[in-house]
């Protein structure tokens, strides 16, 4: 399900009051970062991944955001990669959850989309939807089972050639 936030509301506003004392330094990720960033969404999420966060990348600023604790990456959020106006994906270390750095990466990937011109955000697929509802009062997007990911090409076994 795909979710919708209003930038200018003031539930944005009170995320950001929420999240001022995250124990995690959160930026914009610099380029050359960019195969240390690549190399551990790969290890802790997924190849797809991996291709959104090469897509947020490209773009000057660059579309995704990172968080660090004592030197070490402990999680990245995105924009801007799938499509233009959309959040996602983000990701947490596992022994990192539970400290808001998810809702710190989120508070301030929309803040910057705000920054840039963009009054709404798309999260595509939303995974944790009332996660999403209970931070910004995100809402659902009708869309009847379609949206931007409907046939994303999955990893399938090569077919078998004919003799």
């Amino acid at each position: 399900m795909d979710l919708l936030v209003n930038l200018y509301s003031r539930r944005l506003t009170e995320l950001g009051q929420q999240v001022g004392d995250v124990p995690a330094v959160i930026r914009v990720a610099l380029p050359p970062e960019q195969h240390l960033i690549k190399d551990w969404v790969r290890a802790n999420f997924s190849e797809y991944w991996v291709s959104e966060v090469t897509a947020a990348m490209a773009h000057q600023p660059p579309g995704c955001l990172i968080a660090v604790v004592d030197g070490a990456l402990v999680g990245f959020a995105c924009y801007d990669a799938t499509a233009r106006g959309f959040f996602g994906p983000t990701g947490v270390a596992e022994n990192q959850r539970g400290k808001k750095i998810g809702l710190a990466l989120f508070y301030h990937s929309l803040a910057a989309m705000k920054s840039q011109g963009y009054a709404y955000a798309v999260i595509g697929s939303a995974g944790p939807v009332d996660f999403y509802v209970k931070a910004v009062g995100a809402m659902p997007i009708e869309a009847d089972k379609e949206d931007i990911y409907q046939g994303l090409l999955r990893v399938r076994p090569a077919p078998e050639a004919n003799p």
